[in-house]
């Protein structure tokens, strides 16, 4: 038997819980961290589980999703730390566009599993 690991779920669980830190520190806590805005690391902790995952896509040999992954990285460091409008429009941009396609991507791969499965 064939065993495969899920590194993609692991890699998102990591870091939605060290971004869920970072946000229950700036919450209940105090507002920051070393002078650093906590709620900005919580959504910079999403940024790099973005850049996580597209690494390892790109390790896979799947570089479609590794740029996808990365560009909603991008899309989302842009939106973190936008000074005006059109940066965090830029950045909701990029995360629409890669979103789109990751999401695209991912039923097409489980539909194909599906019918491949039936």
């Amino acid at each position: 038997m064939d065993e495969t690991v899920d590194v993609q779920g692991t890699a998102i669980g990591v870091g939605t819980l060290v971004a869920l830190a970072f946000f229950g520190y700036s919450r209940y806590i105090n507002e920051t961290i070393l002078g650093l805005d906590a709620a900005m690391l919580a959504t910079g902790a999403f940024a790099a589980t973005f850049a996580a995952v597209g690494l390892l896509h790109g390790a896979y040999g799947r570089r479609d999703l590794a740029l996808a992954h990365g560009v909603a990285a991008v899309g989302l460091a842009l939106v973190t730390l936008a000074i005006n409008g059109p940066q965090v429009l830029g950045g909701l941009v990029l995360l629409v566009a890669s979103g789109s396609y990751i999401a695209l991507v991912t039923i097409r791969a489980r539909n194909a599993e599906t019918q491949a499965a039936g």
